[in-house]
Formats: structure tokens, sequence, C-alpha cells
């Protein structure tokens, strides 16, 4: 059971009208995240007309398809599972318990094998895709949420939100491999660049500009400054190409890293409040971030580094937190945590 502070878990600040006020916890990052919250209906009329909508439990958080596009799983945040769901039909066809509030999720690029972070256990399950059972679980830090493979498929990075580190897992042995690599506060998303030599983490305590730490995976060392980004960075995502790495932050942009020089290039990228996910398409064309209010996904063309469009649109009140792309670009496929259900985009 996680040993984080209950008031650094839980408290919420009253009165969100004043969001420079707002006291950016852990407990109100993964709140606004969709973890360990009462979960809240969607109206039918809530739901713009469209895209596929499929029942995925209670909460539904994290989101990752499989390197064939035949699968989905998605993380159910209030009630300690996972659901499968068979892209070709559009139905949940297995459920799968894992640990106490489920978050991240990952696949490993042969597709044998699914990685869950669970909050609220402190600890890793891992799930054969053969049987859709949890084959390991693996003891990790302080409070796990995002999760990622490298592209080799032979360590897992974890980050632990309440330990302010992350946690290398072997895949062969399913252990965790060394002592946990110190990051900055809060880390709450993780991304290895295709080449696999960078893990890029997001630290969403406290600070302004918060930083972007970023991992030499041969060394398991930090290396270089970290990246200065927006206030209170949540998800990161890298360009098939490896040249960019895209960072939402909670105070409604999104940071474009040029992982050559370290730094940020040109200006941050209006999306929507709270923006909880992004996504990369394969082609490295576009990127789709996901913004909690009010519930969208927002659409930024690569090459402009301006939004161009909005690929869902909900009422507000309604949110949706991640996003995940087929591996042949057709669609994406959005938690929309507060209806519990899982949008299909045709893009």
């Amino acid at each position: 059971m996680s040993t984080l502070d209950p008031h650094r878990r839980y408290s919420v600040l009253a009165g969100l009208s004043g969001r420079c006020a707002v006291r950016f916890t852990l407990a109100v990052l993964l709140a606004l995240a969709g973890v360990l919250m009462p979960p809240w209906a969607v109206a039918p009329s809530a739901v713009a007309a469209g895209p596929v909508f499929i029942s995925v439990g209670v909460r539904p958080l994290g989101v990752a398809v499989t390197p064939d596009g035949r699968h989905v799983y998605v993380t159910d945040s209030a009630l300690s599972r996972v659901f499968v769901v068979d892209t070709a039909t559009g139905k949940a066809v297995g459920r799968v318990h894992v640990g106490s509030s489920p978050s991240g999720v990952a696949v490993t690029p042969d597709g044998r094998r699914v990685y869950v972070t669970n909050a609220g256990s402190d600890a890793v399950s891992v799930i054969d895709t053969a049987t859709d059972e949890v084959v390991a679980s693996v003891h990790v830090g302080d409070f796990p949420f995002g999760v990622a493979v490298t592209p080799d498929g032979r360590r897992v990075y974890v980050t632990n939100a309440g330990s302010d580190d992350v946690s290398v897992i072997d895949t062969t042995r399913n252990e965790v491999v060394g002592s946990p690599l110190r990051v900055g506060s809060t880390p709450v998303d993780v991304a290895v660049a295709p080449d696999g030599h960078h893990a890029y983490v997001t630290n969403a305590g406290f600070g302004s500009p918060t930083p972007v730490s970023v991992i030499d995976t041969s060394t398991g060392v930090v290396v270089g400054l970290p990246v200065s980004v927006g206030n209170f960075p949540f998800a990161v995502a890298v360009t098939p190409d490896g040249h960019h790495a895209y960072v939402s932050d909670r105070t409604g942009t999104v940071s474009v890293i040029d992982t050559g020089t370290g730094k940020v290039t040109g200006a941050p990228v209006p999306v929507g409040l709270e923006p909880a996910d992004v996504a990369v398409s394969p082609d490295g064309r576009r990127a789709y971030v996901t913004s909690v209010q009010p519930g969208k996904v927002s659409v930024i063309d690569t090459s402009t580094g301006k939004v161009t469009g909005t690929a869902l649109s909900l009422d507000m009140g309604v949110s949706v937190d991640r996003v995940a792309v087929s591996p042949d670009g057709h669609h994406a496929y959005v938690t929309v945590s507060s209806g519990g259900v899982l949008a299909v985009l045709d893009l």
C-alpha cells in the first residue's frame, strides 16, 4: 500500500476560479487525470455525433493499442481492472483484474505483454496478451503512474509520482533493476525515444517553469540540464523520427522540445484548459491533445506548430483523458473518464 502523504494524495484546494492560486499537489494533478475521483454520468445529449463509444467500466483512464492494431487495453481506475477491446468488433472482449487504481498502460513491441501501473498498490501488473491473465506483479516506487516500454522491449520505465523517481523493469525477469532514478518533483509521464537512447519524464510538481528530465537509457543517468517547459507538465510524446518531444502542461499549452538541442523550440501551442495527454500520429504529421475542460481533442499540425482542428468535442463537464493512435494512423482511442466509455475517432 502506498505511503504517500494522504494530504498530498487527496487534498484539493477549494475554489478553482483563480487557477494561478490552485495548489497543484499530486492529488490535484491525478484527480484531474481521472484517478481516485467519483464517476460522473454522461448524459446521452452530451456526446457529440460521429465517434463510436464503447463501454469500458466506471472510470477509464490509460489506453494503449497493440502493435497489430487488433486490441486496445484500457485501465478502469475505479474498479482495479483492465478492459480488452476488439477493434474489429468495437466490443470489450475481456476484463483483467489488476492492482489498486490502475492508471498507465503500455504494450511491448512484440505485443506479447502489457504493463499496467497500479497507483494505489505501488506495483506494476504484467498481462500475457495470449491469455489476458496477470503473470507477474512488480513492486516499484510510491504511486506509480506513467509507463513506457523501450523499442527493443527489454526495459520498462515507470514514473513514481509519490517518491519522485523512476523505476526500471527488466522484462525478461520482470524485476526492477538498479536503484530508482531520481528525477524532479512528482513525475507523472514518460516516453522513450524511437532509438531507445533517451527517456523523457514530465515532473508535474511545484515550480514555474517546470522541468522535463532526460534519462540516458544506456547508463541509467539523468543527463544534461532539465528542460524548462510550461507550468505543471503532464504528458509527453516523442515523434516517430525522434527529433521532437511534445509536452502538455496543465495550464493549457503544449511545448515542443528539440531533442537534439534539449531546448524548447517555438512558442507554446495553446490548446484547451487542463490538457491531459498527447499522442503523435505514426507519420509524425499530427499531434493529438486531450483537454479535460472542456472535453475535446485538439489536432496540432507538427509542421506549423498550430492547432488545425478538433477531432472530438464534448459538452462542458464531460472530461476526456488519455489518447492512443492506431499503428496505421486511421483511428484514435480516447478515454472519456466521466462517462465510462472509450471514444473511437476516425482520423
